[in-house]
């Protein structure tokens, strides 16, 4: 019995150690991230406030004294996420992959580089084209207001939490196939389910629109259309995946037969 106890806390150990030693890396990355990004600070923020100048907007303000500070820091943390994120997911995979069996990790890896294609299409979406509408059409409350000039002189802190929010939400947003799939693969749902939810997924997806873009029907339209697309791309997938695992299937009841 003890013989059996100390046989189960050896691969526990290792497996402690292990996740220990990935998670340093992946800290590792991130603090090294953080660094490069601290330094670069400005011109990423630069980078960040096109959409605004775009739109018009020429300057930004800050009423706290350590506001503009703070930002740098923000900015820098969220840059340095984008940056260290192909390592973390790294070091993921390399604490996963040893636990799965060779049809499991050709059924997840797909999924790895997935995440990062389609974070980054949702995020370029916001920044290219949501962002500029919403900034165009929440500005457009400046002007002469019963002999009062109401101008818009935006914060720091504020636009940043503007952008952080849009970059993220659209980003988070289209990695709808990825959770579908990964559903699927796990056996919580089937394609059928999902077909059958078709109409409340379009509910869903105006739903989640309404919340992440501005009250204005452009903006959520931009992501909602998207997000119904992606909806149907991951059902396609989703039959291709059935499709395979059927005649792999088949290909195995065929050998157990000779």
């Amino acid at each position: 019995m003890i013989g059996d106890i100390d046989e189960s806390r050896a691969p526990l150990l290792d497996h402690l150690i292990e996740l220990r030693r990935r998670l340093l890396w992946s800290f590792g990355a991130l603090a090294i991230a953080f660094g490069i990004c601290l330094y670069f600070a400005k011109p990423i923020f630069a980078v960040l406030v096109q959409p605004l100048l775009k739109a018009g907007q020429g300057r930004l303000i800050y009423t706290d004294i350590f506001e503009a500070f703070f930002v740098e820091l923000k900015v820098a943390f969220f840059a340095s996420i984008m940056l260290a994120f192909p390592i973390i997911a790294n070091q993921l995979w390399q604490f996963i992959a040893p636990g799965l069996y060779k049809n499991e990790k050709r059924a997840f890896f797909p999924f790895l580089i997935l995440t990062p294609v389609l974070f980054l299409g949702g995020a370029s979406l916001a920044y290219f084209f949501a962002m500029p509408v919403a900034l165009h059409f929440l500005l457009g409350y400046q002007g002469n207001i019963g002999g009062v000039q109401q101008d818009a002189l935006p914060g720091v802190g504020n636009y940043l939490s503007f952008v952080t929010k849009f970059l993220f939400g659209f980003g988070v947003a289209f990695l709808l196939p990825v959770l579908l799939m990964l559903l699927e693969q796990a056996g919580l749902v089937t394609r059928a389910q999902l077909k059958a939810g078709r109409r409340y997924a379009i509910v869903a997806a105006f739903g989640v629109a309404a919340v992440l873009t501005p009250p204005d029907v452009v903006s959520q339209l931009m992501l909602a259309i998207p997000l119904v697309i992606l909806y149907e791309f991951a059902l396609v997938a989703i039959f291709f995946t059935e499709k395979r695992r059927k005649r792999v299937a088949d290909a195995a009841v065929a050998v157990e037969d000779i």
